[in-house]
């Protein structure tokens, strides 16, 4: 046989393969019917794994057990997304406890920020909330979290992810951790400035102070000068104190040129972070499950089984119901070697009708899912 006759008959087998898909389909539409009469769960994992060994064993090849095994998941999957929509398509959208409001009372709403006076964070807050806030800072991330859950503030205001140093692991886990939720978020210019006290210049300087992140954003001015110390810090505004208050011109920090003029430091270089373009993404945190009608991005964090596939699966959530999925951070479990949590932001409103069937889809199968803001 030639290759054209072995494309008809590929052809042939296809037609018959799509035949068979359209009758496998509407059997599982109607199994979803009756799991919709009987109130049953779509997602049943034990009976899936006895599927797919059933399948493998009919396949006459190693190579073919895989490629059974994968198509089989596969229309598994597509068939769970049918049963999905079909609920969607009754009114069965699930529990999703989040209130849909009008506008944040940015006017009478009391904020906290971490950090002092002069930290980025503030300059964040004030963009959003606007200048006249009633805001006070707390000294670390997890005292924003806290103060939110016991109610001395009605929002805080923390950074999450830098364009050239990247994410801020720790404001992830905590967002595991606590029941509080995203609705804002706000980005704003970095130009970090060397200061130093009054008549410092360059050459005096041996030690530097700044948040770790700050510091690595200014790797490369750090690099051409090795001989500098540097210290971490929590805030780069905590820096800025430290020199001020030490009074050293041997002393160093790496902070905002606000934080200059509100600690009494001269600015020695301006502009040391590496990159031209460099922002931060701070978000604006609640501890009520709210969400703005007009919100377009969603951010939820899974935990999925630990097997071949499962993050595959999950994806396909997003393509069936076309949301756009922007990013993806995994973060390891506590106490599970070698085991991820993934932080997925995507497109979408929590009253859309494609993102409560998606989201139906992730609950069921997710081992842990929670939707961490609609902002």
């Amino acid at each position: 046989m030639d290759l054209n006759e072995l494309r008809l008959e590929i052809d042939n087998v296809d037609r018959q393969m799509v035949e068979l898909f359209e009758k496998r389909m509407d059997i599982a539409s109607r199994i979803a019917d009756y799991k919709i009469a009987n109130g049953k769960k779509v997602f049943d994992r034990d009976r899936e794994l006895q599927k797919i060994k059933a399948v493998k064993e009919l396949a006459h090849s190693d190579f073919n057990k895989i490629g059974v095994e994968e198509l089989f998941s596969q229309l598994m999957s597509v068939s769970r997304k049918l049963q999905y929509q079909k609920l969607s398509d009754v009114g069965a959208s699930g529990h999703l406890p989040f209130i849909p409001i009008d506008s944040i009372d940015k006017k009478n709403s009391r904020v906290c920020y971490q950090g002092a006076e002069g930290a980025y964070s503030e300059l964040a807050m004030k963009k959003f909330f606007g200048d006249d806030v009633n805001c006070f800072h707390v000294e670390t991330f997890r005292d924003a979290m806290q103060v939110l859950e016991e109610g001395s503030a009605d929002y805080a205001v923390l950074p999450i992810e830098n364009s050239t140093a990247g994410v801020i692991s720790e404001t992830y886990d905590l967002l595991t951790e606590y029941e509080n939720y995203i609705v804002g978020e706000q980005i704003i210019e970095i130009r970090h400035c060397l200061m130093g006290v009054k008549g410092a210049t360059l050459s005096d300087i041996k030690t530097v102070y700044s948040h770790p992140q700050s510091l690595m954003q200014s790797a490369r001015f750090l690099n051409q000068h090795s001989d500098i110390r540097q210290i971490g810090m929590k805030n780069n505004a905590f820096a800025a104190r430290k020199v001020s208050e030490d009074n050293d011109r041997t002393e160093a920090a790496i902070a905002s040129s606000l934080a200059a003029k509100i600690y009494g430091l001269d600015i020695i270089q301006e502009g040391i972070n590496q990159a031209d373009s460099n922002s931060t993404r701070f978000i604006v945190v609640t501890n009520q499950k709210v969400f703005l009608r007009g919100a377009g991005k969603i951010s939820l964090c899974l935990e999925i089984p630990h097997e071949a596939g499962a993050l595959y699966h999950i994806m396909s959530h997003f393509i069936y119901n076309n949301l756009n999925m922007t990013k993806i951070e995994s973060r390891p479990i506590e106490d599970k070697d070698w085991e991820y949590r993934f932080f997925i932001d995507f497109d979408g409103n929590l009253e859309d009708s494609a993102v409560k069937n998606a989201l139906r889809g992730l609950r069921e199968e997710a081992k842990m899912m929670k939707v961490l803001g609609n902002y």
